[in-house]
């Protein structure tokens, strides 16, 4: 029995609601957008790369099975967060919250080097998104705010790139969107 590349899933979902949050954060869309970003959290970027990451455990993928179940439920956290527990957090504790997840994808990203050039873009971009957004809050300079968020456009663009390689190339059978594969 052949299964189906779950990767163009959690990638469809992690590039879907990075973009909407990066252009509340780049200053493309206001604030009373979150709300809308907050439920494609929950059921795309949470609930859908959640799902995928199982998938890609019972391929035997492990990188695909924690960075698609920790980037799930990082979205789900985000979430809940936002909606349910935010009243008095103060700002630090928002900056090392986005910082802890920055130093997780750097060690991700580390684990690219190994793999296709796509996925080592997309990590190197949201490590550098992550700090971006983290160190704002812990020095209240709000252009990294906005620096994060167009970060997070590029990486949002990149994961969004490599989903399409993924579902186009397979559906071909052939290279037709390049993805820089490791020989």
């Amino acid at each position: 029995m052949k299964l189906a590349n779950p990767a163009p899933l959690g990638l469809f979902g992690f590039a879907l609601t990075t973009w909407l949050l990066s252009m509340v954060n780049a200053g493309w869309l206001p604030g009373a957008s979150v709300p809308l970003v907050l439920a494609m959290a929950f059921a795309y970027g949470g609930t859908a790369q959640f799902a995928a990451g199982l998938m890609e455990m019972a391929t035997g993928n492990t990188f695909g099975f924690v960075a698609f179940c920790s980037y799930g439920a990082f979205w789900w956290s985000f979430a809940l967060f936002v909606e349910f527990f935010s009243h008095g957090v103060p700002g630090a504790a928002v900056g090392w919250y986005l910082i802890v997840w920055g130093v997780f994808t750097f060690a991700m990203w580390i684990g690219t080097f190994a793999l296709n050039r796509a996925l080592f873009l997309i990590f190197l971009a949201l490590w550098i998104t992550f700090f971006l957004l983290g160190l704002e809050p812990l020095t209240g300079n709000a252009e990294l705010n906005v620096l994060g968020g167009y970060g997070g456009l590029i990486t949002a663009a990149l994961a969004a790139y490599l989903a399409a390689a993924e579902i186009i190339n397979g559906a071909h059978g052939k290279t037709i969107l390049p993805i820089g594969a490791r020989s």
